[in-house]
């Protein structure tokens, strides 16, 4: 995980399934609430509008401490490549900075993610390098739960 820019975090991961079905995840609202937000922390309402300018908020609650991600789609390359602004309520001052999810065939049935989160504010840096490698870990457990069918109950 390197960045030529400082204000930037890379991670990226081969997950077990392909292109298309690591693009839908990315935009199936309900099965984000499965793997988005780092745990412990746990997204409680998400609205997508997968369209370019269209809104996207994510409401969490981080151990009874609660914030909203908002951000507009800029890209949406199907099954390729999406981003999207991204400014949590918690920053202050407030930001914008930007979201790139590329997604390539790798190998039968895999895709390799690679997520590219620009223009951060300092501040948040290391919190979004710790997180997003944990939000790449549950979105790939979540995406071996569904290819095996089980599904966490309600």
């Amino acid at each position: 995980m390197t960045s030529q820019d400082p204000s930037a975090v890379i991670v990226r991961r081969v997950l077990p399934a392909p292109q298309a079905a690591v693009w839908a995840e990315w935009l199936d609202a309900e099965g984000m609430t499965e793997w988005m937000c780092a745990r412990p922390a746990r997204a409680t309402k998400i609205e997508l509008d997968p369209r370019p300018g269209g809104l996207l908020r994510i409401d969490i609650d981080d151990q009874g401490f609660g914030l909203s991600i908002t951000g507009r789609y800029l890209e949406l390359d199907a099954p390729r490549r999406l981003s999207f602004t991204w400014s949590s309520s918690a920053w202050e001052p407030p930001a914008d900075s930007i979201v790139t999810v590329t997604l390539e065939p790798h190998g039968a049935d895999q895709t390799l993610m690679t997520i590219h989160h620009a223009k951060l504010p300092p501040d948040a840096f290391d919190s979004y390098r710790n997180g997003w490698p944990r939000v790449s870990d549950q979105l790939e457990a979540w995406l071996r739960r569904r290819a095996t069918g089980i599904m966490p109950s309600a």
